[in-house]
């Protein structure tokens, strides 16, 4: 996690400076632009924090190793559905609800069943059935 960290402390330092920069040429009358640029440094800055916290609690990791090879970081990712139906349909009606939200919140209440339902099942997709591990 500490090469995580350190990017996002790079990053911190980034935006903050670009966000100076921002707000001195746009004569400090447009101030939306130099508050999101400051809002994402601080982001940044949680994320590094959390980073460089969890960091220290945990083993390294190959990659965390001055000498570590390529090698080391070989092995299971994890698991992963070949034959999901289950994000098609978390996708389908995500963007139903979404698009209810543009069009009319008579359509979010139809889709919100769908898509609770939809990811229920994507979730449990390998507890029940004759996928069940």
């Amino acid at each position: 996690m500490k090469v995580e960290a350190k990017l996002f402390y790079w990053l911190i330092g980034f935006f903050f400076i670009v966000g100076a920069i921002y707000t001195y040429f746009t004569n400090f009358e447009e101030p939306v632009g130099a508050v999101g640029l400051v809002l994402t440094g601080m982001m940044c800055a949680m994320v590094a924090w959390y980073l460089a916290k969890s960091g220290r609690t945990v083993d390294l990791r190959p990659e965390d190793h001055e000498m570590g090879e390529i090698a080391d970081q070989a092995g299971p990712y994890g698991h992963f559905a070949p034959h999901s139906w289950w994000p098609l349909w978390v996708g389908l009606s995500g963007a139903m609800v979404f698009l209810g939200i543009a069009i009319g919140w008579w359509m979010v209440l139809i889709a919100s069943p769908f898509l609770a339902i939809a990811t229920v099942g994507w979730v449990f997709e390998y507890f029940r059935g004759e996928h069940a591990i």
